[in-house]
């Protein structure tokens, strides 16, 4: 492993089920430790109720609010709010509000990170994706090899 430093500018940007998601650390610049990942959604978008079976996920909240689900407890996140989602609970959000969420999701240990990259295509520009519902069979073929597991539907 090598120091390393990414410019606010860089990272891995790909367009992921209706997100932008910048890739900022993975598991091959952190010697497997973690995976860090900006996440831009828009407001109403939330991913399916899932499950990580291999690894912990934390986000940071910097801009919006959400709403966070976790096993059996609710949350309301404003900016500045963090949030930590041991593996094996069930989770999901939702971007509350009018405005788009950005937030940091680090997951430890790392290598999710890549599921982004393999599920989504490469961001065409700084902006979000066209919105299109989520291919919920094709996030179950891949999650399956990250040890991800959908068990619900997003939050309404």
């Amino acid at each position: 492993m090598h120091p390393n430093l990414l410019p606010a500018d860089a990272g891995e940007a790909v367009w992921f089920t209706g997100t932008r998601m910048t890739i900022k650390a993975g598991a091959d610049s952190t010697g497997g430790a973690f995976g860090l990942v900006e996440g831009v959604a828009r407001p109403g978008f939330s991913p399916p109720l899932h499950i990580h079976h291999r690894e912990d996920e934390a986000f940071w909240l910097l801009e919006g609010r959400l709403t966070v689900r976790c096993g059996d407890h609710t949350y309301s996140a404003l900016p500045g709010s963090f949030a930590f989602l041991p593996r094996g609970v069930p989770h999901t959000f939702r971007v509350d509000g009018d405005t788009p969420a950005r937030l940091l999701s680090l997951s430890a240990p790392g290598g999710f990170e890549r599921f982004f990259a393999e599920v989504g295509s490469p961001a065409q520009d700084d902006g979000l994706p066209p919105q299109a519902p989520p291919d919920v069979a094709r996030l179950k073929r891949i999650g399956e090899r990250f040890g991800l597991e959908i068990v619900g539907p997003p939050l309404s």
